[in-house]
């Protein structure tokens, strides 16, 4: 065994301290040169980031997401022309209810039944040229994004004080 650290109930001087380790070190010395000492451990790699670790799973993550996100999108546009396609079937319901029970009607979806277009009451002039004044109000607002969405916004307002302007506004 190795010679440590030695307690002494009396203290011991100091030649005979220095005449043990001088001997203890002389003799690790002869011990050391007979054998070989242990190889150090080999140096361990950097350790490496997740994403690196694992870099081959990224793609297949991705495409998971992608796929999962395109079957929710789906998936809610199915049901919202379910919805639609409900309520025409409910419309061609009521009408066909309408019918006498001596005809018989045969209906396809591409014949849906429509309500005529009921006509309105034309505007008067006044209203017109209010209606006019905050169109042009509106495209003075507008920021337009290049020269030729500001040409044809231009003409736009031109055609509108045009309008504003004239005795007799044309019915539409």
């Amino acid at each position: 065994m190795s010679e440590g650290v030695k307690l002494y109930t009396n203290k011991p001087k100091k030649a005979q301290l220095k005449s043990s380790s001088s001997s203890s070190a002389a003799a690790s010395y002869v011990m050391g040169s007979q054998s070989t000492p242990p190889p150090p451990p080999p140096p361990q790699p950097p350790k490496e980031s997740f994403a690196k670790r694992y870099k081959f799973l990224w793609p297949l993550v991705l495409t998971v997401n992608l796929v999962i996100g395109a079957y929710v999108f789906i998936r809610t546009n199915q049901k919202d022309t379910s919805k639609a396609k409900e309520e025409n079937a409910k419309d061609v319901a009521s009408t066909l209810g309408s019918t006498t029970a001596g005809e018989a009607v045969l209906v396809t979806p591409s014949s849906f039944v429509t309500k005529p277009v009921k006509l309105q009451e034309p505007i008067s002039e006044d209203q017109q040229r209010e209606l006019f004044k905050w169109i042009l109000e509106e495209k003075r607002k507008v920021k337009p994004k290049d020269s030729e969405e500001k040409k044809r916004i231009d003409e736009e307002k031109a055609i509108l004080k045009q309008f504003i302007r004239a005795k007799s506004i044309p019915s539409i």
